[in-house]
């Protein structure tokens, strides 16, 4: 997959400013544009599961473990399907975002920020493809572990659902991070009938309190 322009006024956004960015800021972030859709080659997978919405959670027929809580279980209400999606830039961007820290640490956030944008896009992208030829069906936003209250330490057993290891090089830390570090998980409900896309955003986010986008007022960092 390539990249198309990444929205630097989305990586401002991620860099905490408010408003347009100045002139030094805007310059690095275009420097910082141009080098990531250069370097990065993005990747993706997924796959479609069956959904069996129980009282203590989701069961997905693709993992053997339950995804517990009420946060997704309620966003897949009248889903019968789902698509677990992976995406990640590669190793490169994590290569890319240590090389410019020995240039500028300025130049290398601008980098990281950029990437973060970048990530975002690869995600909408890979949307557009899996939908594509499912063009009669209703989805809802993609939910990531984190959100609400399904815990993250379920990301081992979607990267293991997906075989993301092998496919992608995407990979889980013990302490739950994925790894390279620019990377997403994501469920995304599907269904023949309309579906509520419900809330999005900080509402439904357990890390809402801690976030420096939800401190600072600044738009919802969600997918």
């Amino acid at each position: 997959m390539k990249l198309d322009l990444i929205s630097t006024s989305e990586a401002a956004r991620y860099m905490g400013v408010k408003g347009e960015p100045d002139d030094a800021v805007a310059e690095l972030l275009d420097k910082a544009e141009k080098l990531v859709r250069e370097k990065l080659s993005p990747n993706y997978v997924c796959r479609e599961t069956s959904v069996e919405l129980t009282e203590d959670g989701v069961k997905l027929g693709c993992m053997d473990k339950l995804l517990v809580g009420k946060s997704l279980r309620k966003h897949l209400e009248g889903c019968d399907r789902a698509i677990l999606l992976a995406a990640t830039l590669s190793a490169d961007a994590d290569k890319l975002i240590r090389q410019a820290a020995v240039e500028n640490m300025a130049f290398s956030l601008a980098v990281d920020c950029i990437c973060s944008a970048a990530v975002e896009q690869v995600c909408d992208k890979a949307e557009e493809e899996i939908f594509a030829d499912r063009q009669n069906l209703y989805r809802t936003w993609r939910f990531s572990p984190g959100y609400g209250d399904l815990p993250i330490d379920i990301q081992g057993d979607i990267l293991n659902a997906l075989n993301a290891q092998r496919r992608i090089g995407l990979t889980v830390t013990e302490s739950c991070l994925l790894v390279p570090t620019k990377s997403v998980t994501a469920i995304i409900g599907i269904s023949s009938n309309p579906i509520s896309k419900g809330e999005k955003g900080c509402a439904v986010c357990s890390r809402r309190d801690s976030c420096i986008y939800s401190k600072n007022n600044l738009k919802n960092c969600c997918h």
